[in-house]
C-alpha cells in the first residue's frame, strides 16, 4: 500500500477506537460553553469529526432572533411568570473525507500535501428547559398548564411545531455567529489529528490545503425529548 491509502485507514481504524471514549467525555460537560478540539471519531460514512462546541444559553428578556412568534411566546412567559429559559445546543465540525475535494499528493521532494474540504457543520438542540424562579425549579418547557392560559386552553400541535422551528432557527443563527470565529481553531485541529498519524506511517513533511468555506453548510437536529415536549 501507498502511505497516502494508509493514512486514510489510519484515520479510519484510530477514529473508530476513540468513539465510545469521546461520547462518554461529551455527556460530561456542564459549563456554559465548552469547546472540544480533539478528533471526536469517525463516521463509517467517512466523515472526520474534528471539534465540537457546547452552549448553554440562559434567555432572561425577549430575544428578536428566535422570530415573531418565538418572541411572543417567550415574551410571555419569561415576564410574566418570572421564568427563565434554558437552551442547549452542540456544534459538531466535520470534514467528508469521500467528497473530490479531499486528496492526498506527493511531491516531487518527498513529502505530502493534503487538500480538505469544505468543513460541514451539524447543530443538535438538545434540551429546552423553563425555570420557574418563583418556585426554584425546572418545568417541562410545553407544559400544559404553562401553556393553557397563554393561547386560552388551546395549545396545537401545529403551535408547537412553530415553536420548535423557531428553536431551530435561532440555534442555526447562533451557529452562524460562533463558526466564523472559530474555523483557525477547527483547521488547527484537523492539522493535528492527521499529522500524528501520518508521522506514526513515516510520512515527516505534510502540509495542508483547506478549501474555502463559501456558504455555511448546515444540518440541524432536535433531540426527541425536545420534540415530544
Amino acid at each position: 500500500w501507498t502511505i497516502p491509502v494508509v493514512i486514510v485507514i489510519a484515520v479510519l481504524v484510530v477514529g473508530l477506537g476513540v468513539a465510545l471514549l469521546a461520547l462518554r467525555r461529551a455527556r460530561r460537560v456542564r459549563s456554559s460553553i465548552s469547546i472540544h478540539s480533539t478528533m471526536q471519531h469517525m463516521r463509517s460514512i467517512g466523515h472526520l469529526s474534528v471539534f465540537k462546541v457546547f452552549t448553554k444559553e440562559i434567555v432572561t428578556q425577549n430575544d428578536h432572533s428566535w422570530g415573531e412568534f418565538g418572541a411572543k411566546y417567550l415574551s410571555w412567559a419569561i415576564s410574566g411568570r418570572k421564568m427563565a429559559m434554558i437552551f442547549e445546543f452542540e456544534i459538531d465540525f466535520r470534514y467528508d473525507l469521500r467528497r473530490p475535494e479531499f486528496e492526498i499528493r506527493e511531491s516531487p521532494e518527498g513529502g505530502y500535501a493534503i487538500a480538505m474540504p469544505p468543513c460541514l457543520h451539524e447543530v443538535h438542540i438538545r434540551n429546552i428547559r423553563f425555570y420557574d424562579e418563583q418556585g426554584s425549579r425546572f418545568l417541562p418547557w410545553l407544559l400544559p398548564d404553562l401553556v393553557s392560559s397563554f393561547v386560552g386552553g388551546r395549545f396545537t400541535e401545529t403551535d408547537k411545531n412553530r415553536l420548535v422551528a423557531a428553536a431551530r432557527d435561532h440555534a442555526e443563527q447562533q451557529a452562524s455567529d460562533l463558526i466564523g470565529s472559530l474555523q483557525s481553531e477547527v483547521q488547527n485541529s484537523a492539522k493535528a489529528t492527521l499529522q500524528s498519524i501520518s508521522k506514526a506511517f513515516g510520512a515527516e513533511d505534510v502540509t495542508f490545503e483547506f478549501a474555502p468555506q463559501g456558504r455555511l453548510d448546515f444540518t440541524v437536529d432536535v433531540a426527541e425529548k425536545v420534540v415530544a415536549g
